[in-house]
């Protein structure tokens, strides 16, 4: 990277009405979608300002290019690791706001499955009248492939390839089951303008990137979880502190969980609670 230095994007973005209604039906849950003037819900910003790179730009793996804004990491697979999104002043649908973007640090790591590079981003995104509305601090991490046998990969297996319908069913218990299926996964890639082919390229996502299927989005788990809190008529949230610690693959079981003082909510997948979460959100009121 001895060629590459961060630097900040700046860029004036439009709160696009269609962008949010597209994951008001995405998640089918009840909750009237938001209308243009309405305050836009926490961490709906990913969905709200969709931002699709050049054809040309588009590296094998589905993302832009490395290399430009963010460093030439030689390293195959990119993961939505985490991080924090405080919500400082409401941005109303149909807002124009800008946006300036950097990359705080770039850390080289060794971990249990080898070499990784942990990149952490910050965004602020500003009302119309230019006061921080947003201010997010989001990790990636990009760190090695796992092995994979070179065999032409077997058809998604039966639960994958169900539609799933509305994705949140709920629970007598507590919370909601998240169910996803293929369509859900491209609907959402879509929306957000991700091109990332472990979310939609079954042959890609196991025969190159060595996953056992197609990956549900970090942001997509994220978001489920703090539209559970909406769903439960929850206080307004200042802050948002989110982890993606496990993936999800297309068609597992998962289980949206609230803590007892609703502050925390967790995604449990298919192995239970004592696996502990794939993703979870801590909320500051």
């Amino acid at each position: 990277m001895t060629d590459w230095a961060p630097h900040t994007v700046v860029t004036d973005e439009y709160i696009d009405p269609a962008a949010v209604t597209a994951l008001a039906t995405l998640f089918d849950d009840g909750l009237p979608g938001p209308a243009v003037g309405d305050d836009l819900p926490p961490l709906w910003h990913w969905v709200a300002l969709p931002r699709w790179a050049a054809s040309s730009q588009i590296s094998v793996d589905g993302h832009p290019f490395r290399g430009s804004f963010l460093p030439p990491i030689d390293l195959p697979r990119r993961m939505f690791a985490g991080g924090r999104v405080e919500f400082l002043a409401p941005l109303r649908v149909g807002d124009l706001t800008r946006r300036e973007s950097r990359v705080d640090s770039v850390v080289e790591k060794n971990g249990r499955s080898g070499k990784l590079v942990v990149v952490t981003v910050v965004t602020t995104l500003h009302t119309p009248a230019g006061e921080p509305a947003v201010v997010e601090t989001q990790n990636l991490i990009y760190r090695e492939g796992a092995a994979v046998s070179g065999d032409v990969p077997s058809p998604a297996p039966a639960a994958a390839l169900v539609p799933a319908g509305a994705p949140f069913v709920a629970r007598d218990d507590a919370g909601f089951d998240f169910r996803t299926d293929p369509t859900l996964l491209m609907r959402f890639s879509a929306a957000t303008a991700n091109a990332h082919r472990i979310h939609y390229d079954w042959p890609y996502a196991t025969g190159v990137e060595g996953y056992p299927g197609l990956v549900v989005h970090g942001p997509l788990m994220s978001l489920a979880l703090a539209e559970t809190h909406r769903l439960s008529g929850g206080r307004p949230v200042a802050a948002i502190d989110h982890r993606n610690s496990a993936p999800l693959f297309c068609g597992q079981e998962a289980w949206l969980r609230p803590s007892d003082d609703g502050a925390s909510i967790a995604l449990i997948g298919p192995r239970g609670l004592d696996s502990g979460p794939h993703t979870s959100i801590d909320l500051t009121f």
